[in-house]
């Protein structure tokens, strides 16, 4: 009856729970049917007016809080240029003010890090992180994850990320981003789902920076998460990783340490 639920991973667990496809959500149509149903002529013209305007107003703010709002046009960092690499020549970060032989228009990060929970749970993330035109970005990251199962053998999990990112802040010391695009769940699941995200980078001294990213994808009613936080050391165009992970995939959490390595290009 329970035999094979004492027989399963973290991993199988998860991979379970995001396959559950409840389905059972129902809408009620008739609630709101008929409330404005005795509005009169006037009120309805004073609710477009005022409606209008409050549609404009909300549009405006969402544009400035997700883009740019127009007292920040004016700071040097609307126009920041990208670096060739993070305290490369100078005690700059991802951008600077000006443009100079350090400066590119496109670069491109590429980074391994490796993850544990414990002896049984392990894994791995290949990272290819892209950065053009000043402000936007794309992100492609592969997450693999083995689990040694003392009942049947290893059991892994594969999740394959792609983000297109908006560089919202651009300092020369701090940095963060937004980003949408989707996420496979490989194995049992075999699913896709949209996936958002969210990052910064503070460059506090020179060769250290701290690095915080998160990201979730909606399947199924359920969601996968990563977070990460972690000290990054600069080198030349290579940056020396540590830290700490938190990934929930569906039902099942798993907090790891993470190091790694990568490079700039």
């Amino acid at each position: 009856m329970g035999f094979t639920f004492y027989g399963q991973s973290k991993i199988e667990k998860a991979e379970e729970s995001l396959t559950k496809d409840e389905n059972n959500t129902e809408y009620s149509k008739s609630k709101y049917s008929d409330s404005g149903s005795n509005s009169d002529s006037d009120g309805d013209f004073l609710t477009d007016v005022l409606g209008g305007f409050f549609v404009q107003i909300f549009a405006y703010s969402v544009y400035a809080v997700a883009f740019e709002s127009p007292f920040e046009m004016q700071h040097k960092g609307s126009h920041a240029f990208i670096n060739r690499a993070p305290y490369y020549s100078s005690k700059k970060g991802n951008y600077t003010y000006e443009w100079d032989k350090n400066t590119s228009i496109f670069r491109s990060t590429f980074s391994v890090r490796y993850i544990s929970e414990n002896s049984r749970l392990k894994g791995a993330h290949l990272n290819l992180d892209t950065r053009f035109l000043k402000r936007l970005g794309v992100e492609i990251d592969y997450l693999q994850l083995w689990e040694n199962n003392p009942n049947f053998g290893i059991d892994n999990l594969a999740i394959y990320t792609a983000l297109v990112k908006y560089h919202r802040v651009r300092t020369e010391r701090f940095n963060a981003w937004w980003g949408v695009g989707a996420s496979y769940i490989d194995g049992a699941v075999n699913q896709f789902g949209f996936t958002y995200g969210l990052g910064a980078e503070l460059f506090f001294v020179k060769p250290l920076s701290l690095e915080v990213n998160f990201n979730q994808t909606l399947i199924n009613n359920e969601n996968v998460n990563k977070f990460n936080g972690l000290l990054n050391y600069h080198f030349k165009s290579y940056k020396f990783s540590g830290g700490y992970e938190k990934l929930k995939i569906g039902s099942q959490n798993f907090s790891t340490v993470t190091f790694g390595v990568g490079f700039f290009l």
